[in-house]
């Protein structure tokens, strides 16, 4: 049985191409979710399209803190990638809920709950520039709901930072609604990144997702019980201590509380579970209430 199941692996390793609505070429290799994986697609992948493509575009699932947070610090590390850019994306939507507004009430227009959702935004875009050196633009997923005002106040926001703002509108208009943030990519590709990891390799598994849960999730102080400490200490002595650590957490929020919205601050990260993923030489750490 094992025979059969690696002859038909050896066809599942083929990266698959698909093609846009415009007949352009894609292709899909590996893709897990960033919430309990890894969230990027495979390592042959980008560097199969490296190969193929002056630019290459990726997307590392569930937020800058999660998928964005392992591309850069498991998967380039890793693979010896260094992007030259991050696309942060977001809705006008999901920041007014960020705000404390509810789904059903999410295409009225509302000012006050924007300007205190954006701080999640901000959280991101300083995350992004500070921890990672990375240049970043911002791009905006229109929808039809969103108003001047609300979109103003974004753009007024992001200048304040020195970070470009671009309306796509791709999936009513194709190819030709992203091409503007298109143009955007390209120039600061040009510019000079100054690329870092927010943990160093040899760093022990406890001050590595110290790191990541101060430094990325604003966290004030990471807690594990007794057998967590011990399950940490027992792969850092069995010699797994130089693998990268990757965080199992809810996507909702920067914290492991998934009704915590906006930009929390000084909350607690508890480590619940301890796993060796030894194939894929990371450690996952289980933190907080996640299925």
């Amino acid at each position: 049985a094992h025979g059969a199941m690696t002859v038909l692996l050896k066809d599942a390793l083929a990266p698959n191409l698909v093609q846009t609505l415009e007949n352009n070429p894609a292709f899909v290799h590996g893709g897990p979710f960033a919430n309990i994986a890894h969230g990027c697609n495979s390592v042959i992948a980008t560097q199969s399209a490296l190969k193929l493509a002056d630019y290459v575009v990726t997307e590392a699932g569930f937020g800058a803190d999660l998928g964005g947070e392992k591309f850069l610090d498991i998967k380039c590390r890793k693979a010896g990638l260094e992007p030259s850019c991050a696309v942060l994306v977001a809705t006008i939507r999901a920041l007014k809920m960020h705000g404390g507004v509810k789904k059903e009430d999410l295409k009225k227009e509302d000012l006050k709950a924007l300007e205190t959702g954006m701080s999640n935004l901000q959280r991101h875009v300083e995350n992004v520039q500070k921890h990672y050196g990375i240049p970043c633009v911002v791009s905006i997923n229109k929808f039809t709901s969103d108003t001047k005002a609300e979109l103003d106040m974004l753009y007024e926001r992001m200048a304040k930072m020195g970070v470009p703002v671009v309306l796509a509108t791709h999936w009513g208009e194709g190819g030709k609604g992203a091409a503007e943030l298109a143009n955007i990519v390209v120039g600061l590709c040009e510019q000079k990144s100054s690329f870092q990891f927010v943990y160093d390799e040899q760093d022990s598994l406890w001050d590595k997702i110290n790191k990541v849960a101060k430094k990325v999730y604003h966290a004030g102080e990471v807690t594990a019980d007794s057998k967590g400490r011990a399950q940490i200490a027992q792969l850092q002595a069995d010699g797994y201590g130089h693998y990268p650590i990757c965080v199992a957490k809810t996507q909702y929020s920067f914290s492991t509380d998934a009704s915590l919205r906006g930009a929390p601050e000084n909350h607690s990260v508890n480590v619940r579970e301890v796993r060796l993923a030894a194939g894929a030489e990371f450690i996952v750490m289980v933190c907080g209430d996640i299925m």
